[in-house]
């Protein structure tokens, strides 16, 4: 495991600028992840906000339900976008604020293309695929979520309380941020059933028959995505202390969710998205800063 980490540039007003516009379309985007980075010790919260703010930006471009923004140019920004991100990892620097910030934290944690490509492949397959096999679906779930877990892992064991041998701890901790992030891919893909449906025209479960949707397949499901949670959990302790009470509050996040589904009839699944409501939210974070969950 190659985990060869470049020496930044010295940090200047671009890169302060470049931060701050990370941090900004994360607080616009996701209540859930701000709250829990919140809890992350620095520099890891502002790396994790860069990578994600990365991310959404990729999901912008595919998910956007405009309708006259057809597939074509959705594709050439989504290239473009692939090939400024990896120009910023061979410089740097990039005139997209978002993609110069996350290059920022590429180069000082170590994520490489190996981890990026996956990524970008998975959001094309948002652009022409409809239905998924098994096999699309995990490849999918690999390169959209499971690799993110592993790029917030390697900003983890790069704070300055990671462990002395990071290449031992990125092996015996990947499983554990893969699951982890393929546990809140399904989750999204779970309670947003009627969205991807019948606004961006989608089904991501294999074999799924919205129209026929019924406990049964919920539980089939959750069932799934409580084994990745459990897999996940077991790991958590064994994270750096800069990053393991977030972790642990994303965790509880995305388990409280899970019990909610678990609770929910299958058709208001299918009629309406399910949330974590706010002042819940605030009481797991809570939990997680005091050392456990509430």
């Amino acid at each position: 495991m190659n985990l060869f980490v470049r020496r930044s540039a010295p940090r200047d007003l671009y890169d302060t600028v470049s931060e701050g516009s990370s941090a900004l379309v994360i607080r616009e985007y996701s209540s859930s992840f701000g709250l829990a980075s919140r809890l992350l010790a620095e520099p890891v919260r502002t790396q994790v906000r860069n990578v994600y703010a990365l991310v959404r930006v990729a999901d912008e471009i595919v998910d956007n339900p405009d309708p006259e923004l057809a597939a074509g140019p959705r594709e050439r920004m989504l290239t473009w976008l692939h090939q400024d991100v990896r120009h910023a990892l061979d410089t740097g620097y990039s005139g997209n604020l978002v993609v110069h910030a996350f290059a920022r934290t590429a180069m000082a944690v170590g994520i490489e293309d190996e981890l990026v490509a996956p990524f970008f492949a998975s959001m094309r397959m948002d652009l022409d695929t409809r239905e998924h096999t098994q096999e699309s679906f995990e490849r999918y779930i690999y390169g959209s979520a499971e690799v993110v877990g592993l790029m917030c892992l390697r900003a983890f064991l790069a704070a300055p309380d990671g462990p002395p041998d990071r290449g031992a701890a990125y092996d015996a901790l990947a499983p554990g941020a893969r699951r982890l992030g393929a546990a809140f891919q399904k989750l999204n893909f779970l309670r947003d059933l009627a969205e991807d449906h019948d606004v961006l025209h989608r089904g991501y479960f294999p074999g799924l028959d919205l129209e026929r949707f019924c406990d049964a397949d919920r539980n089939r499901i959750l069932d799934d995505i409580d084994a990745d949670l459990a897999a996940a959990a077991a790991v958590v302790p064994d994270l750096p202390a800069s990053s393991r009470r977030a972790v642990s509050a994303a965790h509880a996040t995305f388990a409280e969710l899970a019990d909610r589904l678990h609770a929910t009839p299958a058709p208001e699944i299918r009629r309406a998205r399910v949330r974590v409501p706010g002042p819940v939210k605030l009481r797991i974070a809570a939990g997680a800063f005091y050392g456990g969950r509430a």
